[in-house]
């Protein structure tokens, strides 16, 4: 009789990490953004959709070799490079000292594949042999979803996979065509921001706004 189906992670670059023990719940987080425009004589306003915000996925792993003997950190040092930037994956530029860490997909049985990034790892040791050889621990991780189907402010359009962009904090007073001729020097490409921040009108921008400044696309000659 075959045995429950094991969890598991798939990187970038293809590797394998098997959960050693299935985790014994997972929790999924999805919030939007929403704008409160100021609305005098109102007693409330009418809300402003600004954007969707990326997904969560938050999980424990539970690591134990002491059946083996073996070290655990064989295991634990497999997620800490998760964590490590990698000039070698798609979409890093060593010209421009652009690089990031890997994405990975969780799966389990019929759960449909989570892609993002490990944005917290914490790697706790629980017991250890006579040597002082860690043999158990804990793994709390927070994957952050960096792809959707709506929105993808952090695809890039010409690879498909995640780019480094800049942020912009809002102050009082600035409109996008104002920030788009600030970073792109051509106050025109305010559309871009528009578009990957969920903005619907580009001269209401509540001050304290993070907008994602997106990287301009590539111009193919031919």
């Amino acid at each position: 009789m075959a045995g429950p189906e094991k969890a598991y992670l798939i990187t970038e670059k293809g590797a394998k990490f098997e959960c050693l023990f299935n985790p014994a719940e997972l929790t999924i987080s999805k919030s939007n953004t929403w704008q409160v425009p100021e609305s005098k004589g109102r007693n409330s306003p009418e809300l402003r959709f600004q954007a969707g915000q990326p997904g969560t996925l938050t999980l424990s792993l539970m690591l134990d070799t002491t059946d083996k003997g073996t070290d655990v950190t064989e295991h634990t040092s497999k997620l800490l490079e998760l964590m490590k930037v990698d000039p070698s994956i798609a979409g890093a530029d060593k010209a421009r000292n652009n690089a990031r860490p890997p994405w990975v997909e969780f799966h389990w049985g019929k759960l449909a594949s989570f892609k993002a990034i490990v944005e917290r790892l914490q790697i706790k040791f629980t017991y250890f042999a006579s040597s002082g050889m860690p043999l158990r621990a804990k793994a709390d991780m927070t994957l952050k979803q960096f792809n959707d189907e709506e929105y993808k402010p952090l695809q890039n359009p010409t690879s498909g996979t995640p780019t480094l962009h800049t942020v912009h904090r809002v102050v009082h007073g600035e409109t996008l065509d104002r920030i788009a001729a600030a970073h792109y020097a051509d106050p025109f490409n305010w559309r871009l921001i528009a578009e990957a921040n969920g903005v619907i009108d580009p001269f209401d921008v509540e001050p304290g706004t993070v907008l994602v400044i997106p990287e301009l696309p590539v111009r193919r000659r031919g």
